[in-house]
């Protein structure tokens, strides 16, 4: 079954305010979150992760995490390297 699409940072944002927009005229959360067209429970995430933010902060923000993600993976692949160098030297293949 087919997933929602992957909505970007700026859309993000723009939703979250369109949806204080209407918190403030009244709607209850769940009703803000159907009129954005998302879930409840995708709005509360959304809300953890972006709440109070900019679109320039969220973009910084998602590419310290792909960064992030890059860099701890450099420790596994070396280790990788080493174990198979270590392999080849012994004579073991």
């Amino acid at each position: 079954m087919p997933r929602g699409k992957k909505h970007t940072a700026e859309e993000i944002i723009g939703k979250l305010r369109e949806a204080e927009v209407h918190l403030s005229q009244g709607s209850t959360q769940e009703q803000a979150a159907k009129q954005i067209g998302v879930t409840y429970q995708m709005y509360c995430r959304w809300r953890k992760e972006y709440g109070g933010m900019k679109v320039d902060q969220a973009k910084r923000l998602k590419e310290l995490e792909k960064e992030n993600s890059r860099l701890k993976r450099l420790p596994a692949d070396a280790e990788l390297d080493k174990a198979i160098l270590k392999e080849a030297a012994s004579g073991n293949f």
